[in-house]
């Protein structure tokens, strides 16, 4: 009687144990053979991979496998493992039935009998598809920003540096220019200035691409038809990227303008055309395209809601690696190999294109070739210049006029008196803001030249003061940045340095000149 009851109690239980584990829905839960062969099978299995027990139930269990894991093993690697380390767990891809593929979390246990031989294995599957693709939106995100203010990190350091070396470059640039001016025709001496000039001038260039990466350039925004520009750009490339490669342009007519500096986008656009050549070496296809995009609120892109014309640049090239690809916008990186590439090309671009308002992106696989998209912000009716004040009419003769130069740096302050008074004016100099004032109270200053970068007391500052001390004195503002602030930063005529002596003149006369037929 007692035999009988133990037999029922144990009936029941394991009635009891079926009927929970096919409840369960949300996991995979059967056993194997020893061979690996699937004895039973519950609802969650059904629901996750597809078959139902009678088509499932006898067959082998690396039916769930993928043909790449099949032809590596691993299901028959899975068994071993069970068996001699008690378990396997493993997150991989699994098959369904109708062969759509999910992201699994599979563990494996031996059973054994009463003497410890395996009787067979108990599978547990799940699908955590969702949660991997949340782990890597989130991952993305992480190294979106990591990337992001690692560039921003970069940028502050670079346009920090190129602001020095602004400066340096100014007090040479300047020395230079005068004694060759001041020194006698000697055959000898002269070609060494020039090219020591040339190479000043060179490492000018350099930091106003540094500049630029560092959204710190001078930028004059227009509306730009992008039809013409990239036409005039591609009859350009035409003849300088040779036979062996071969550009094409597809500009649609009906094209809105864009908001941006056509100076800075040409060489942008060069810039792009002459990374895509240099990853053809065999020669290949540059394909540049154009057309409106719009960036809805919420999007991910990392563009503010608004309308867009994206410019890309495409390439039948090598491509770039993951690691390239992740690097590839970091100033004085290149691939080029030793002194055949500055590493700033791209940051230039990256930096107009976040000056601007756009965004810089970048897709290349090994073999694949590269795109680059450059998306800038749709013009509004009635853009004009944004910088007028700043452009520079052509030269003009000036009478000598008393002028007060006010810098903070003592190479660059000594080198644009040199230039003033070589130009005939009555220079004065001062180290800063408040000096600069109490000079201006003092002496009967014509114009005030200032640099913008000073400690305490920027330029557009000290322009105020003026401008409400003695409004009849005008200012130019020197500098090689664009973050000048708002308000009056607006209208001051704008020097961009290093500057040479001419420039110097003819920022003066065209301020004199607008002076002069002003009503």
């Amino acid at each position: 009687m007692i035999a009988v009851q133990d037999a029922d109690t144990t009936r029941s239980e394991d009635i009891s144990y079926r009927l929970l584990v096919d409840a369960i829905a949300d996991y995979a839960l059967f056993m194997l053979d020893p061979l690996g062969q699937v004895a039973n099978w519950n609802a969650g299995a059904e629901r996750i991979k597809g078959y139902n027990r009678s088509e499932i139930i006898g067959r082998h269990f690396s039916l769930f496998y993928t043909e790449e894991d099949r032809a590596t093993g691993l299901p028959a690697r899975a068994l071993r493992t069970a068996a001699f380390e008690g378990r396997f767990e493993h997150e991989g891809w699994r098959v369904r039935k109708d062969g759509s593929r999910f992201w699994a979390h599979v563990i494996i246990d031996p059973v054994r009998d009463q003497e410890g031989r395996i009787i067979g294995f108990a599978k547990i599957t799940r699908d955590i598809t969702e949660r991997r693709e949340a782990q890597l939106a989130l991952d993305a995100a992480r190294e979106a920003l990591v990337q992001s203010q690692k560039l921003e990190a970069v940028g502050q350091l670079t346009g920090g540096v190129a602001h020095d070396f602004n400066n340096l470059l100014m007090a040479i640039i300047g020395s230079l220019e005068l004694v060759r001016k001041r020194l006698p025709t000697d055959p000898k001496i002269l070609p060494l200035l020039d090219t020591a000039l040339q190479a000043a001038e060179r490492g000018a260039t350099l930091t106003q691409r540094m500049l630029a990466f560092a959204r710190k350039q001078t930028l004059k925004f227009e509306a730009v038809d992008l039809r013409t520009l990239v036409e005039g750009v591609t009859g350009l490339l035409g003849q300088a990227m040779g036979p062996s490669i071969m550009i094409k342009a597809e500009i649609p007519r009906d094209l809105p303008r864009v908001h941006t500096d056509p100076a800075q986008l040409e060489t942008a656009l060069l810039n792009l055309a002459v990374n895509a050549r240099d990853a053809m070496p065999h020669g290949g296809v540059i394909t540049i395209r154009a057309d409106a995009a719009t960036v809805e609120p919420g999007a991910t892109s990392g563009l503010a809601p608004g309308e867009y014309v994206r410019l890309s640049v495409a390439d039948s090239g090598q491509g770039m690696d993951e690691e390239t690809l992740t690097r590839a916008m970091e100033p004085f990186f290149t691939t080029k190999g030793v002194g055949k590439g500055t590493g700033l090309g791209l940051s230039m671009v990256h930096g107009l294109a976040e000056q601007s308002g756009g965004r810089l992106n970048i897709s290349s696989a090994i073999g694949e070739g590269t795109v680059v998209e450059l998306w800038q912000p749709k013009a509004e009716a009635g853009l004009h210049l944004r910088d007028a004040g700043s452009r520079l009419l052509e030269q003009v003769a000036v009478e000598p006029l008393s002028i007060l130069a006010v810098d903070d740096d003592d190479l660059v302050l000594r080198s644009t008196i040199a230039m003033l008074e070589d130009l005939g004016h009555q220079a004065f100099a001062a180290s800063s803001a408040d000096e600069a004032l109490t000079l201006l109270d003092r002496e009967a200053i014509d114009v005030v030249v200032t640099d913008y970068a000073m400690p305490k007391t920027s330029g557009v500052q000290l322009a105020q003061a003026i401008r409400a001390r003695r409004p009849s004195v005008p200012v130019i503002l020197a500098t090689g940045y664009a973050d000048l602030g708002s308000g009056v930063a607006d209208d001051l005529p704008r020097l961009a340095k290093p500057f040479l002596q001419h420039q110097l003149a003819a920022a003066i006369g065209a301020l004199m000149s607008a002076r002069l037929h002003c009503p």
